[in-house]
């Protein structure tokens, strides 16, 4: 795996590239999470065969950042067609966990033709999340103190052993740098007002019965509740979802391996215009 910064159109982010041919997958992170988020499943799914891709979105990780950016899911959405074009992929896997599973979901209904397959993980954006809800997450995004970041990480991962101070320092430490303040209160404000003024799992359940549709939920998701992938497993047509057991909203780190194997099983099928549909539990 290599990491090096790139520029897209103004803004700068960072990216994480592991694999030489095969199918492109691209990995979109959440709210206050970055690129390295992924470690744990970049190498491993560039391994079955593929060219993967994880990036910061703005005003995350060591993207810009700053109150002037466009920190909503329109913005982003942008972001990640800006970050397709300057790395000439035409066509893309895209993966996206919480907020940035409300993004590929959106973009995949703006550009379905350069979406091969659509995974989805803890994800926002499918269906409304409520008043309540979003007010939880615009709190969430606005709380970077040191003792928010480790209430944070303690709820979204299940096993506290994976949660070590290490982990706690830097996500502190990066969430608190020049311009992090600012564009959370930017994403916050969007999320807390906005967010369900985006919802797109109407118009994804039109697409679902010809691009094939993965949904990966942990068991214990407090963030984006279990039954939200339920709802949308029932919403979008030829969806599959995968309940990852011990697992809360990042089963993609907490439980990586089975993660991996899930979505590189699922893109077998899918490539070969095969794909299981239904609930499994694992």
């Amino acid at each position: 795996m290599i990491s090096y910064p790139l520029r897209i159109a103004s803004i700068d982010t960072r990216v994480m590239e592991a694999g030489r041919s095969g199918e492109a997958i691209v990995l979109v992170h959440g709210t206050g999470g970055r690129a390295d988020r992924w470690l744990r499943n970049v190498d491993a799914l560039a391994a079955l065969g593929h060219r993967v891709y994880a990036f910061d979105l703005p005003g995350h990780g060591f993207a810009s950042k700053g109150g002037d950016l466009d920190c909503s899911v329109p913005g982003y959405r942008q972001f990640l067609g800006g970050f397709l074009d300057t790395m000439k992929i035409d066509k893309a896997t895209i993966v996206g966990t919480s907020l940035g599973g409300h993004v590929v979901a959106s973009y995949a209904c703006e550009h379905p033709e350069r979406v091969r397959t659509l995974v989805l993980s803890g994800s926002m954006g499918l269906v409304p999340l409520g008043a309540e809800m979003r007010a939880r997450v615009e709190a969430g995004a606005n709380n970077q103190t040191y003792e928010g970041v480790k209430g944070k990480l303690a709820r979204v991962i299940f096993d506290p052993v994976l949660v070590t101070q290490d982990f706690i320092d830097e996500e502190f430490r990066i969430n608190n740098s020049a311009g992090s303040k600012e564009s959370f209160v930017t994403l916050g404000r969007y999320i807390g007002q906005k967010l369900d003024d985006d919802v797109v799992g109407e118009r994804l359940a039109n697409l679902t019965p010809a691009l094939p549709t993965l949904l990966l939920w942990g068991a214990e998701d407090k963030t984006v509740p279990l039954a939200v992938g339920e709802a949308a497993a029932r919403l979008l047509p030829g969806s599959r979802l995968v309940v990852l057991q011990s697992a809360a909203h990042t089963s993609y780190y907490e439980r990586a391996d089975d993660f991996n194997r899930v979505v590189g099983d699922f893109l077998v099928g899918s490539l070969g215009r095969h794909h299981a549909t239904g609930v499994e539990y694992r």
